[in-house]
Order: C-alpha cells, then sequence, then structure tokens
C-alpha cells in the first residue's frame, strides 16, 4: 500500500496531479479540496494516498489531510458510495461540514451535491452517524465541528439548543426563503412557521 508521496508537482489538470518522486512520475486523483490549495508547478509536494485496486484499474487518491483520506476511506464504506462519489463529496464541503450534516440529519444540503440525490443523502445520514466518530482524525470522537460563521448554520445550531430536533429544524429551514439573511431573522421565521 502507499501510503503517502513526497516529490516535485509536474502536472496538474483537475481532478488529477502528477507528482515526480526520483524520477517516477505518480498519478493521482484528488478533491477539489485538495487541488485548489496545490503550489505552482515544480514546487515540492505531499499528499497522503489511497491506492484503489479493481479488476479494471489501479487508482491512486491524493489527499492534503489525513482526516480528508479517513473520510474518504470511511465514506467508501457505504451501501453504493463509491471513490468517484466519495471524491465529489469531499470536494463539495470540509469534512467538519459533513460531519455536521450527518450530525444535524440535515440532508437538503447534501442532496445539493452533484450526484447526491435524496435517497442517497438519506443514506450517508443513516449509515455514516455511527462511523462519523471513527472517520475523526486520532479516531476518537469527532472534534467539535466549528464552521464558518454562516447564518443558516448559527440558525440551526440556536434552534437545536432550544429543543428542536435536528430533522425538525432542517425541514423548517427548507421551507423558509433564508437568502441574504441574517441567523436573527432566520431563527425569527422559523419559530414563526413552526407556530403557524
Amino acid at each position: 500500500m502507499i501510503g503517502s508521496l513526497r516529490g516535485r508537482l509536474i502536472a496538474k489538470q483537475a481532478p488529477q496531479v502528477v507528482i515526480d518522486c526520483s524520477g517516477v512520475g505518480y498519478e493521482l486523483e484528488t478533491p477539489m479540496s485538495t487541488f485548489l490549495d496545490l503550489p505552482p508547478l515544480g514546487s515540492d509536494l505531499f499528499l497522503y494516498t489511497h491506492l484503489l485496486v479493481r479488476e479494471d484499474a489501479q487508482i491512486l487518491y491524493g489527499f492534503s489531510s489525513e482526516d480528508e483520506r479517513l473520510m474518504f476511506r470511511t465514506l467508501l464504506k457505504v451501501n453504493r458510495v463509491g471513490a468517484k462519489l466519495a471524491l465529489g463529496i469531499l470536494s463539495a464541503m470540509t469534512t467538519n461540514d459533513f460531519r455536521r450534516c450527518v450530525g444535524l440529519e440535515d440532508s437538503t444540503t447534501l442532496s445539493k451535491i452533484p450526484g447526491v440525490g435524496k435517497k442517497t443523502a438519506e443514506r450517508l445520514i443513516i449509515e455514516m452517524r455511527d462511523r462519523i466518530d471513527a472517520a475523526a482524525p486520532g479516531g476518537g470522537r469527532a472534534a467539535p465541528l466549528t464552521l464558518e460563521a454562516n447564518a443558516r448554520n448559527e440558525a440551526v445550531d440556536a434552534l437545536v439548543s432550544l429543543g428542536y430536533k435536528p430533522k425538525e429544524v432542517n425541514n423548517l429551514i427548507a421551507k423558509l426563503d433564508i437568502e441574504d439573511k441574517s441567523a436573527e431573522d432566520i431563527i425569527r421565521l422559523a419559530l414563526r412557521q413552526a407556530a403557524s
């Protein structure tokens, strides 16, 4: 198993990169989160890797963090989630965002990821719920889910702390027009919606 690579970045064309390691060029597929953080061509690069062996191919995947690689490996264990979909999920959101969606049963956000429909989103939540702590760095409980302060997430957190169930909150917010609204406005609208 190839666990990591350190070498010189000699080619990149999303989602593939080529790293020259002592004269051998390794071609890797990466999530967009890793790809967008790549240094300029010719720079030294270190990536954690995962080798997938199939009947028709051997594909090497590269990740900028161990956390991303661990989440990728955990996603591959979910029924009907292949490497392409797992890469798509990691390209669309950070590992902490994904953990948060699973914890809050936020199938609405997950179903916006290309290739993830409503049924797949629900399956991801059900199957990842028990695995999410194992997919945290170090194998312990996931670190507190800190996301960029985003009005929707702040509102969800506040409503959950008021005693609403995560699924209830997501259903409430899904019915609202929250574009350009502050967290306070979203909370107000959601509470009005719940009372009606």
